[in-house]
């Protein structure tokens, strides 16, 4: 399905950035951005993943903005409801604060805590059964692509949770590809690897699901808002998981632009 038929999602993940003033500083200039000229909410969705401590603060600081921006959780925990998790927090505690929508399976998640695919599939089970939508990370290693092995771990990544996501729920689920050597490197799959691979994570959910040919696969990898807009000609790059480009208000509007702009 052509990316014009699907609205885009553009997600800034600003992982463990930044400081306190700054991520007031970030809000208040996208705003700003955002009321000078509109992205008008049926071009693209946009959404910001801040830390666990500032989610809640940039939730509250969005509520006024001209268009709604979504609050995204980087994270959530594998174990539902509510008990005696030190440091945990259920899919159920971020629906009470009103987040609605959470990162799961993230390289950095995958490799750096060794989250395994069954500690996966908890989380994605517990997040859509809250009503939580899902953008759920796929992708590979720079050694998995050279050895050929690239399609083969993402679709069976996205294999792993077919097992819990229901026939309903992969409407509530955003795929986002990454190819683990283009993260935070300044390296970028080309628009027509990053097309491919696209193309083949379609074919996968067309397989799966009905709702594959609707769903929404982002790109992330070092987006940033030079390559933005020859990423977003790309028929099946329906947005832009983003790192480091969106802790700049003036990049992260940008790339949101240059997706909004395919509509």
């Amino acid at each position: 399905m052509s990316g014009s038929a699907i609205t885009p999602w553009v997600v800034g993940n600003w992982k463990m950035n930044p400081m306190q003033a700054e991520a007031q500083a970030l809000v208040s200039g996208f705003k700003k951005l955002l009321q000078k000229n509109e992205i008008k909410q049926e071009d693209c969705y946009l959404a910001v993943a801040p830390t666990l401590l500032a989610l809640a603060e940039v939730q509250a600081q969005l509520a006024d903005s001209v268009r709604a921006v979504y609050s995204v959780a980087q994270d959530v925990s594998a174990i539902a409801g509510t008990g005696a998790y030190t440091g945990e927090v259920s899919a159920e505690l971020l629906v009470d604060h009103r987040i609605e929508c959470v990162l799961i399976g993230h390289s950095e998640r995958r490799e750096i805590f060794a989250e395994t695919p069954a500690m996966l599939n908890e989380k994605v089970k517990h997040a859509l059964n809250a009503g939580l939508t899902v953008i759920y990370c796929v992708g590979e290693s720079l050694a998995q692509r050279d050895n050929g092995q690239a399609e083969q771990v993402v679709l069976q990544q996205i294999c792993d949770i077919a097992a819990v996501v229901t026939a309903q729920q992969w409407q509530k689920v955003v795929v986002a590809y990454e190819p683990i050597w283009a993260i935070g490197t300044g390296k970028t799959a080309s628009p027509a690897d990053a097309q491919a691979m696209h193309a083949k994570i379609r074919q996968g959910l067309t397989q799966i699901t009905p709702f594959g040919p609707s769903m929404a696969i982002l790109y992330g990898g070092s987006v940033k808002a030079e390559n933005a807009v020859e990423l977003a000609a790309c028929p099946d790059i329906n947005g832009a998981l983003v790192g480091g480009a969106s802790l700049t208000a003036e990049s992260f509007y940008e790339i949101a632009q240059a997706f909004a702009n395919t509509k």
